[in-house]
């Protein structure tokens, strides 16, 4: 549970990595995570937040 937004619960994405020869071999995409001090019920909280949650203002940060 250590790479999901606490917000949107945007986690890793697993694929495959395709070769010009068409060799296909597994990969995955991570998301862009940022421990931020959060107001989480009334009181300021450490948080993992994804940037796109962080950017449209779904996160109140503490100061």
């Amino acid at each position: 549970m250590a790479n999901v937004c606490a917000v949107c619960a945007k986690g890793v994405v697993t694929g495959f990595q395709v070769s010009h020869s068409h060799i296909r071999t597994k990969r995955s995409w991570k998301p862009n995570l940022q421990s931020v001090r959060a107001i989480v019920n009334g009181s300021p909280t450490r948080i993992k937040v994804c940037t796109r949650c962080l950017r449209s203002g779904k996160v109140q940060r503490a100061i």
